[in-house]
């Protein structure tokens, strides 16, 4: 590389990605509305709260149909990331050829998986006393869609499921980098799905975290969360690609059941174990996505980190705004979105309201697409989940 230099000790490239959420059904869709700072896939629903309407962020893209898969497949959660696979499929095949399919794992992450299935079943069994013929209560279990892929693909080694919450997809990527590292595999199909459920909206409504109307991060008037849908999968190896996996960081602060640590302390822990890893200084860090929920406690301990670790003040934009929440899909959702960044040197454009809190840090949010004018080289992303489970993912472009 002639402008940037990375490590070069145990190399994790990303070879492929594809999306799906509620900014489109393919690659193209997706990017052309998230760099348009398009919120085209917010609807209000009455259908979901026993008693409120509650905006969502749902996918309009016709999925594919999964019939002919055995019936304990059958869920929008999997229809979801069938749609994402096709998109690397190609890539897939190609590293099945080069690897044999007992050589590359499938570790994705969900916490809904086949929820919604679930809960039509159970108002049927309420009126007719018996669940449905169709229904299989394996739909259900959290390994489901790893499994469904892992099908698929026609792929036989290691499958497993992630589900810690809202960092779920983002812990993929780490823990397929460690076993390609210790040579357990050599590449794997990573990512994460949710699909829209009862569950989750009301667990969250419960929690008195859902917004009164479309999300609005790190504004003075946010007040909650819109829950999304969605699907990203990618597919990394030691194959050279011009998107690399730099590093990741992890912590578990434990400072309450829901809420983050005020101050931010688990995240920047994360976050400089990432750089650490990377073997970067946080002035190398060029965008930042940040976890960006729009609950008042996020977003006031996730600007206050940002603002003591890099206080170069890199540009910053949350894509809760653009897609909601999309939980177990986020981490690897907002990996994609700074593979898109790279990969088109355009920002992701922060969407609110524009109306600053002056409460917080001042952070150097992104207005559109094109605010920046130098090489975008190094992304940061972050998702944060209950319990403090905090991963930061660094995705970098290498330039020949």
């Amino acid at each position: 590389m002639a402008e940037h230099h990375f490590g070069q000790l145990d190399n994790i490239y990303i070879n492929d990605f594809g999306l799906i959420n509620a900014l489109g059904g393919t690659l193209e869709e997706v990017s052309l509305n998230l760099f348009a700072g398009s919120q085209q896939g917010f609807v209000e629903r009455n259908d979901i709260l026993p008693d409120a309407a509650v905006f969502v962020a749902e996918v309009a893209s016709q999925l594919p149909d999964i019939k002919t898969y055995p019936k304990h497949f059958h869920s929008r959660n999997n229809q979801l990331a069938l749609q994402a696979y096709n998109q690397i499929a190609a890539t897939v095949e190609s590293l099945k050829n080069k690897y044999s399919e007992q050589r590359i794992g499938v570790i994705l992450g969900t916490s809904t998986s086949g929820i919604a299935q679930g809960e039509s079943a159970m108002e049927v069994k309420q009126q007719a006393g018996a669940f449905p013929a169709e229904y299989d209560y394996r739909v259900q279990e959290i390994s489901n869609v790893a499994e469904f892929i892992s099908l698929v693909a026609g792929l036989s080694g290691v499958s497993m499921a992630i589900s810690t919450a809202c960092s779920s997809s983002a812990k993929t990527f780490i823990t397929a980098s460690e076993l390609i590292r210790a040579g357990v595999i050599d590449a794997a199909i990573v990512g994460g799905v949710d699909s829209l459920c009862s569950m989750t909206v009301n667990g969250f409504s419960a929690l008195e975290s859902t917004s009164s109307g479309i999300c609005k991060p790190s504004s003075v008037n946010r007040d909650g969360i819109n829950i999304g849908e969605g699907a990203a999968l990618a597919i990394i190896s030691k194959d050279k690609s011009d998107l690399r996996l730099l590093a990741g960081g992890e912590s578990s602060d434990a400072h309450h059941m829901s809420a983050p640590h005020p101050q931010g302390r688990g995240a920047i822990d994360a976050m400089q174990q990432a750089l650490n890893n990377a073997q970067l200084t946080s002035q190398q860090i060029d965008y930042i996505n940040l976890h960006g929920t729009a609950t008042p406690k996020n977003d006031s301990m996730e600007a206050i980190a940002v603002a003591e670790l890099f206080p170069h003040q890199p540009f910053v934009s949350s894509s809760k705004g653009s897609i909601g929440h999309t939980l177990g899909a986020a981490g690897a959702t907002e990996i994609g979105f700074c593979c898109l960044v790279l990969r088109q040197q355009k920002l992701a454009p922060h969407v609110w309201d524009h109306e600053v809190d002056p409460e917080l840090p001042v952070l150097n949010w992104v207005e559109n697409c094109h605010d920046n004018t130098s090489k975008i080289r190094c992304c940061l992303s972050n998702s944060f989940a209950f319990g403090g489970n905090n991963v930061s993912l660094i995705v970098g472009r290498e330039y020949e």
